[in-house]
């Protein structure tokens, strides 16, 4: 497509399009995306672009799959959609006990919903209900600081206070959020918590890596430690794998990593292979037993209209076969030693800091004048300098972090590691670096 063609495009999306997370006065045009193949989409001027943050960390395999895409395309002539309630159909029923087999032991029972916030909202709901339903009402939610779990109140609420939240800030219900457990706080953490177990309904965490606060790391023993301490004082725990399902962490799931099991577990970006929006939430028998009643007042009044959409449970039947073939599980190994093997070289740079990786998630920090922050001026002129360079990548600020696609290759993942190389050459005052001329907020 010509460079004029290409132009109105971006126009007529300007015309009527509102972009997530984008301060539209002053972004730059949005890129145009015809088709996608791989590690790759490819824009209506013809260049391509190595995608990796996997579009927001939810594609697993590449974009258009041929297997996903034949299995989705076969279901679509059969059922598209029925409603959840009171009816059910194979690929529902099939996908939830697929994905039990994965899942910690005390998992018994599956939740369907549209995304990550929804995820996460059903979760919050089924804690504080089943306190109520068992006759005991508990209502303080533990969170910790600097966590993200979706953009719904319920999930603003269990997030950190930031900027994001604070237009909100009244309306969000009272969380008590504790620091992220390492060896110097855990005994503290034991202390806060037990002074106000009885009245907690809720642990939610997000398993060892908080991504959108930057990608931040931490160790699955002192968590564990943590978790078997709630366990204990009576405390329900729901797990957000949204971002570390799937893979993400070097094994299946976050859980792989821990002994102890969370009672309630989220579910999303991944789960699809990106093809298609789904949310999951999965809980213990124990809690389900506590909507068991002839009180329908006891109901979980929870639902949404596409849960359990045919199509999106076909395209993570899909997904998860992919997920679980041996050429799969060994590129997610091969990943995350090649990334092991570049934080080596990353460590002793100049220009860099906090450099830190939990399976296919690399993360590290540019040195800036600013502060680590989401709002660093930095973040707008690299991700210009990377696009420019044929690679999608997206910082959170000065953060910069790679989530490549299952699919990407050595060679692909050697030559975003030398183009990070370049980026970071190209000026020793990391003060100076050049400005690009589109920038991304």
């Amino acid at each position: 497509m010509n460079t004029s063609l290409q132009s109105r495009l971006a126009e007529r999306d300007k015309a009527v399009n509102w972009h997530p997370y984008t301060q539209m006065k002053t972004a730059g045009d949005p890129v145009p995306i015809v088709r996608g193949k791989g590690a790759y989409l490819y824009g209506d001027d013809g260049k391509k672009y190595i995608d990796a943050v996997s579009s927001w960390w939810v594609t697993l395999h590449g974009h258009a799959h041929p297997y996903i895409a034949e299995r989705v395309s076969q279901q679509l002539k059969t059922l598209e959609q029925v409603i959840f309630a009171g009816f059910t159909h194979e690929p529902a029923v099939q996908l939830s006990e697929n994905l039990l087999k994965l899942l910690p032991g005390n998992q018994k029972k599956v939740f369907y919903s549209d995304n990550g916030s929804t995820a996460v909202e059903a979760a919050l709901k089924m804690c504080i209900q089943y306190a109520y339903n068992l006759g005991n009402e508990k209502t303080k939610i533990l969170a910790l600081k600097e966590a993200y779990h979706g953009d719904t109140f319920g999930a603003m609420s269990v997030s950190g206070r930031s900027v994001w939240t604070k237009p909100f800030g009244s309306m969000l219900f009272e969380v008590v959020f504790i620091d992220t457990p390492n060896a110097e706080n855990i005994e503290r953490l034991k202390v806060e918590i037990g002074n106000i177990a009885e009245e907690t309904a809720c642990f939610i965490y997000e398993p060892l890596v908080q991504g959108a606060a930057g990608m931040l790391m931490y160790e699955a023993e002192y968590l564990d430690e943590l978790m078997k301490f709630c366990r204990k004082q009576g405390i329900l725990m729901i797990q957000d794998e949204v971002f570390t399902g799937f893979g993400r962490t070097g094994k299946l799931f976050a859980a792989d990593h821990l002994t102890e099991a969370p009672d309630i577990m989220c579910f999303s970006k991944g789960l699809t292979g990106g093809t298609m929006p789904m949310g999951i939430t999965t809980c213990s028998q124990a809690i389900f037993n506590a909507f068991l009643s002839d009180d329908k007042y006891k109901t979980l009044f929870h639902g949404h209209s596409f849960t359990a959409n045919p199509l999106a449970c076909t395209a993570a039947l899909a997904s998860m076969e992919l997920l679980l073939k041996k050429e799969t599980l060994a590129a997610i190994d091969r990943i995350s030693r090649q990334h092991s093997d570049f934080v080596k070289t990353l460590a002793f740079h100049p220009n860099v800091e906090n450099v830190r990786q939990t399976g296919t998630i690399l993360a590290f920090e540019y040195k800036t004048e600013q502060n680590t922050s989401y709002f660093n001026e930095t973040g707008k002129i690299l991700y210009d300098e990377f696009l420019q360079r044929g690679i999608i990548m997206r910082p959170l600020g000065n953060i910069m972090y790679l989530v490549p696609p299952y699919c990407i290759t050595s060679e692909e993942l050697d030559f975003i590691y030398q183009t990070i190389l370049d980026v970071l050459n190209l000026f020793s005052e990391p003060a100076h670096f050049p400005i690009g001329a589109a920038g991304q907020e």
